[in-house]
């Protein structure tokens, strides 16, 4: 699978279900979210702004997309966390299976980030971002066309210890299909 690829089975709506590990606090959570994946053109006004903040020619973006997102947790049912960010890939003119991915909002720490991606060969998308007090790596793969699982670690700075490890399923709302 190729990143044109996995961007465009990704694009539409998904229904959430993640478990996170939160070792430090040694808790559990239970998140119920639902997630929009817009396809954006590489001309959007968010694109070029992400990519005069990185120094990098928006026409090298490939399939930028916008990511919203609305949930709930189990820690507090009655606060409604929701969110929105637009992310950039630039893949490496030499190995198109690798590059860099340019976030609006990071995942650990919500400032803009700059992550690490490769594709493998079997489709699993890895993503490495370091932050200013973190690190986060995720993988996301297809089960099927419709369901998806994500895996997340947040690191301290160092990379020597786990903070939070999560594991999602994510189903494609296919009441939202044209």
């Amino acid at each position: 699978m190729e990143l044109t690829e996995f961007i465009e089975r990704s694009i539409g709506r998904w229904r959430s279900q993640r478990s996170g590990h939160h070792l430090a606090f040694s808790h559990f959570e239970e998140i119920r979210s639902t997630i929009d994946i817009v396809a954006l053109e590489a001309d959007d006004s968010a694109v070029i702004d992400i990519c005069k903040l990185y120094n990098i020619d928006p026409t090298t973006a490939l399939h930028p997309f916008r990511m919203s997102w609305e949930g709930e947790s189990d820690w507090d049912e009655d606060d409604i966390q929701s969110g929105s960010c637009v992310l950039v890939p630039i893949p490496d003119p030499e190995n198109p299976d690798r590059g860099k991915l340019l976030r609006e909002q990071g995942y650990a720490e919500t400032i803009a980030a700059v992550g690490n991606y490769h594709l493998s060969k079997d489709g699993t998308f890895t993503l490495l971002t370091e932050y200013d007090r973190a690190a986060a790596e995720e993988r996301i793969w297809f089960a099927t066309p419709n369901l998806r699982f994500r895996v997340s670690l947040i690191k301290t700075s160092s990379g020597q210890g786990v903070t939070t490890a999560s594991f999602s399923s994510e189903i494609r709302d296919l009441s939202q299909s044209d």
